[in-house]
């Protein structure tokens, strides 16, 4: 907060208060650093790619957790052992991947990514936690009629809140802060998120600490005011996964 306030030419100690307060530097971070085009579409990636992952995780971990066979049991050890793999590692076939089907500096694509590389942790927590779900109800909802899916939606994934918390609070928290594969994906400044947007300042020629500081701090504030509003739920979930 202290550096955001501060002139370019300040190099008074970061923790000290500035002589003179300088709103310069949030005129840059909103005009120059498009800072609110860049949290709104976080926002937009965040939510859609938690949503997603939270979904497809759970209709995927669904089956794997209630038949044991060799074949889920190999496509769970697949999904589950893909948390190992650093993002960047397949930057190159997954850049070209997006160029093929359209999707560089779009936020459809950045969705599609950020959805994909949640979905394995968020598996492996969904099919953990169905399997200490009674398998009764299933066969109770099976004798009264109900088919797969119908059990699946109206029987288990009301039970699954907890992990469900779990699995948006960690996905969303994931998405938001991301920078190494959206520096790269997102190069226009009309579609990067909130990381891309603050990196911006930083160059090989010269760095606006100031404005950075600035667009940092006005990037946190819808985190801050949704921690206020859910924190209930935030700490719910977060002591579910630590049970999980």
């Amino acid at each position: 907060m202290t550096t955001s306030l501060k002139a370019p030419t300040d190099h008074t100690p970061q923790l000290l208060l500035p002589g003179q307060f300088n709103f310069n530097n949030f005129a840059l971070a909103i005009n120059k650093g498009g800072i609110f085009t860049a949290i709104i579409n976080s926002i937009i990636v965040t939510a859609s790619a938690a949503a997603l992952a939270s979904v497809l995780s759970a209709l995927a971990a669904y089956p794997l957790a209630r038949r044991s066979t060799n074949w889920n049991r190999a496509v769970y050890g697949t999904v589950v052992s893909l948390i190992m793999v650093p993002p960047l590692s397949i930057l190159v076939p997954l850049y070209s991947f997006l160029v093929q089907i359209g999707a560089t500096n779009t936020l459809w694509g950045e969705i599609l990514i950020m959805t994909t590389m949640q979905v394995p942790l968020a598996v492996f927590l969904y099919a953990e936690f169905i399997r200490s779900v009674p398998i009764a109800l299933d066969e109770a909802a099976a004798l009264d009629g109900a088919g797969p899916a119908r059990t699946f939606f109206m029987i288990i994934f009301p039970i699954l809140k907890p992990v469900t918390a779990t699995v948006l609070i960690l996905s969303g928290v994931a998405v938001w802060n991301e920078f190494a594969l959206s520096s790269y994906l997102l190069t226009e400044p009309k579609v990067r998120t909130i990381a891309p947007a603050v990196a911006s300042f930083f160059a090989a020629q010269g760095s606006n600490i100031g404005a950075a500081a600035a667009a940092a701090l006005l990037a946190a504030i819808p985190v801050v005011v949704a921690y206020l509003f859910l924190q209930r739920y935030f700490i719910k979930g977060m002591l579910a996964g630590a049970e999980k």
